[in-house]
This record gives structure tokens, C-alpha cells and sequence, in this order.
């Protein structure tokens, strides 16, 4: 039997668009209007690797249960005692209201499995509804925007550890030490690049169709597979990416869209280049999709066999160069150069995925992040602003996947965008995170004694 997922929440906090992005079609009527769900809403869904039953349900209101808001929340509150788990959704941008307070509370008391989601979290203008989302106390909320498709890999990760493994996955586990989580690995990059000649090599056969023509694979196509170290790996070959100004017909389109789905739902991204051909802007706005989505990435050079002996050196360096200018925030991300047409250097990938994946996984001793801390701002204090000096306290991580870090001190809103770049930089050599995605939040602890501050 499925498990039921139910998202519940105010009014106009997003829940459809959630429901619409999780079920991955069009199902819920999406408005600003708040009110337009009144009736549950249910499909069948794949949320971190379960078959679950989704349920949309009306905006949460208090009203006397014979008017019509009254008996939308007693069809919400029977989702909830239906459910096996709950997505609470609060609106990121808007902040905590005295509803979502009030439901909160009302969650708490039923004793459901929830997850706590702030949607809308997009850019700066999310942030404080996601750091006030903390006082609801369902722990770590999963920032989202369900209208953009952002931050949906964390919330199936959170779906999976709150459901756990399907029965015939437990059933298949049994006797060995806990249930197997494949590692979410997309292979993305431009038509021609070799990406399904790729998945065919690590895979021993040929699984996916290939050939000189670009564009012949048209949807993402996942592969369960095991490395040669025995790991499970969830391999999903994808179409080639082009400029966005090329997308034009239809089926293009949503090949484009089934390919950046893969992308924001993997854990890491392999992007294929091809050795014979320059760095171009699309290959760097790919690599950038990635680290905004917040992937570990890991660069394939392939066809690195035609080219000649002679000229490997300048084409590593010239590759080198173009990073170094278009794609700053991922300094020192892996090249493995390889040939996936004849197999050579393909042995070298898997180990580059597997180091990149358990960077995105690291955590940081506080102490020990301190004590790096300290020693940066030692070497190169803050500059001085409007005459006064910059103090900068002491940082923490707040989550990993990508490794998330908050700095507090005061007036960190004024602290310069090269100094940022070099804590960034000092994080990235000091921890090892080479080819991660580093999230750096300044917060400013307010002194209640000065007005202003």
C-alpha cells in the first residue's frame, strides 16, 4: 500500500504548485488567488524513490465548521489523519503569520511525521522567512521554490529518511547492514558531447542509442547500476542542453525541461565536454545551473584520445583558463579526461564522482571551523566601513548537501563582496571541497541598546 504524503498550510502559500511539481504534471488549478483549492486533490507520485499517494488540500483557515472555509479545513485536517507523513508549507518571502504559528501548534498535537517547507525561498528575499521558520520547531525547514523547481533534491532526500525503504526493498535488504540509497548521478552537457556513449561504457553494454547526430536522445533515462566497487548508482543519461535561443519546437522543449528536472534532482553532475571543441558560454551555464541548483559537479573531457599529444598540455591549460575567468564560484572543480568511445581514462570518473559526492556530504567541526576562522580573519581582517571596523564573530554550518555555512558578526550586510570571495576561497581549500557548491549566509546580531544597529 502507498504511504500518503499530504501538503497542507495556509492559504496561497503555494501548496498546488508544490503538488503540480511533485506529481510532475498539471493537475491542481494554480492561482494568486487565495481559496481556489476547496477539495482535496490526490495523485500517484515518486517522492525520494517511494510510490506515495500526494494529497493537495484547501488552505488551512479557522472558521465555524458549516461555512464553506469551515468544511475546507475539516477536508484538510481528514488528509492529515490519513497521512503517513505531512508537508507543511509556509510562505518564505511573506514570513511566519499567526496562522502558520496557529497550525503549527495544531500539526504538533496530532503527532504526525511532518516536514516543514518554506516555499517561495528564491534568492535574498526568502532567506528571512527561512531562518524564521526554525521557531515553528519541526526542526530544519527545506527551502524550496516549488514555482522554479529549486531545492527539490533536499526535499525527496527528507521524504526518503521520513518514509524510509519501500517493503521489497526492505524485504531484498534483509540480513544485510540497512537498506542500499543509490547515489543520483546525471550526465548532462551539450548535443555530440558523447553523454550516452558515456553511460554505455560505465554501464558494460549498450543500453542507450548513440550515434554522430546530435540530439538523438530526447527524454532522461535512469539506470540503476553498480560501479566497480559494488555501489549503487542511479545513472541518468539526458539530452544535450542548447542555448536557449535554439529551444524552438516543441519536443526540444520538453527535452530541455525532462533534462534540467534530472539535473535538479541528482547529487551529482557529470558534464560532458568535448576535447575537440572550445569551452563555450553554454557549457559554463550549464556548469552554473549546477551550482546554483546546488550539485557537486565533476567535468568529463571526452574524446581526449583524438587529441594530439603534443597539444594536451595547452588544451588542459586553456580549458583551465576559461574556468578560471567563467566559472569562479566552482574553483578547482575535477577534469577527468577520458574517451568514452574506447574506454581509456573512463576508469578514472567514478572515483572523481564518488570524492565530489562526500564532499557535498562533509560536515565541519564547529571547533575546528572556528579555528580556521579565526586564523583567516587574523591574516586578512575585515576592512574598515564608514571608519569602523567590521567584527565578524564566529561561523557554523548549518547543513551540508551543499556544505551551508552562517557567519555572525555586526554590520555583516556592509562587509565587501571580495571578502566574501576570500572566506569562499579560504573554506574551499582549507575543507576540501573542490567542485562543490559552498552556500556562505552573513547574519548581524543586533544590539537592542543601540538604535540602528
Amino acid at each position: 500500500m502507498r504511504p500518503v504524503v499530504a501538503i497542507v498550510g495556509r492559504p496561497n502559500v503555494g501548496k498546488s504548485t508544490l503538488f503540480n511539481r511533485l506529481a510532475r504534471r498539471r493537475i491542481a488549478i494554480v492561482d494568486d488567488t487565495p481559496g481556489v483549492t476547496r477539495d482535496r486533490k490526490e495523485a500517484e507520485a515518486v517522492l525520494g524513490g517511494r510510490d506515495v499517494t500526494l494529497v493537495d488540500t484547501a488552505g488551512l483557515e479557522e472558521a465555524p465548521p458549516e461555512t464553506v472555509a469551515g468544511k475546507m479545513m475539516a477536508g484538510s485536517a481528514r488528509a492529515v489523519d490519513l497521512a503517513d507523513l505531512v508537508l507543511l508549507v509556509v510562505d518564505g518571502r511573506e514570513g511566519l503569520t499567526p496562522a502558520d504559528r496557529h497550525f503549527a501548534t495544531w500539526l504538533r498535537r496530532t503527532g504526525k511525521p511532518a516536514i516543514l517547507v518554506a516555499n517561495k525561498a528564491e534568492g535574498r528575499a526568502g532567506e528571512g522567512g527561512y531562518y524564521d521558520a526554525f521557531a515553528l520547531g519541526f526542526g530544519e525547514p527545506v527551502a524550496v521554490s516549488a514555482e522554479h523547481g529549486e531545492g527539490l533534491g533536499e526535499l525527496h532526500d527528507r521524504v526518503r529518511e521520513a518514509l524510509g525503504a519501500a517493503p521489497e526493498v526492505a524485504e531484498a535488504a534483509e540480513g544485510e547492514a540497512g537498506s542500499e540509497r543509490p547515489l543520483r548521478l546525471a550526465v548532462v552537457g551539450r548535443p555530440n558531447a558523447g553523454k550516452s556513449t558515456l553511460v554505455n561504457r560505465l554501464i558494460g553494454e549498450e543500453r542507450l542509442l548513440t550515434g554522430p547526430e546530435p540530439g538523438i536522445t530526447r527524454d532522461a533515462i535512469a539506470l540503476p547500476w553498480r560501479d566497480a566497487e559494488g555501489r549503487l548508482v542511479r545513472l541518468v543519461d539526458t539530452a544535450g542542453l542548447r542555448r536557449r535561443a535554439r529551444v524552438t519546437e516543441k519536443l526540444e522543449k520538453l527535452s530541455t525541461a525532462a533534462t534540467i528536472a534530472a539535473l535538479r534532482e541528482a547529487e551529482v553532475v557529470v558534464l560532458v565536454l568535448d576535447a575537440l571543441a572550445p569551452l563555450e558560454a553554454q557549457d559554463i551555464a550549464i556548469a552554473t545551473l549546477a551550482e546554483r541548483e546546488g550539485r557537486a559537479l565533476v567535468l568529463a573531457l571526452n574524446k581526449w584520445d583524438l587529441v594530439p599529444v603534443k597539444a594536451r598540455n595547452d588544451r588542459r591549460r586553456a580549458i583551465a583558463d576559461r574556468l578560471s575567468t567563467g566559472f569562479a564560484q566552482l574553483k578547482g572543480v575535477p577534469v577527468v579526461p577520458l574517451s568514452a568511445l574506447s574506454g581509456a581514462g573512463v576508469d578514472k570518473l567514478m572515483p572523481a564522482v564518488w570524492k565530489a559526492y562526500e564532499a557535498w556530504n562533509s560536515r565541519v567541526p564547529t571547533g575546528a571551523l572556528n579555528r580556521w576562522f579565526a586564523t583567516a580573519i587574523e591574516r586578512h581582517p575585515p576592512p574598515l566601513v564608514d571608519g569602523r571596523r567590521l567584527k565578524l564573530r564566529y561561523i557554523t554550518q548549518v547543513k551540508a548537501r551543499p556544505p551551508s555555512f552562517v557567519v555572525f558578526g555586526t554590520r555583516t550586510g556592509k562587509l565587501p563582496d571580495d571578502y566574501v570571495r576570500y572566506l569562499l576561497n579560504g573554506l574551499r581549500e582549507a575543507l576540501g571541497l573542490e567542485g562543490v557548491p559552498i552556500r556562505l549566509t552573513l547574519r548581524s546580531s543586533r544590539n537592542p541598546y543601540v538604535e540602528g544597529e
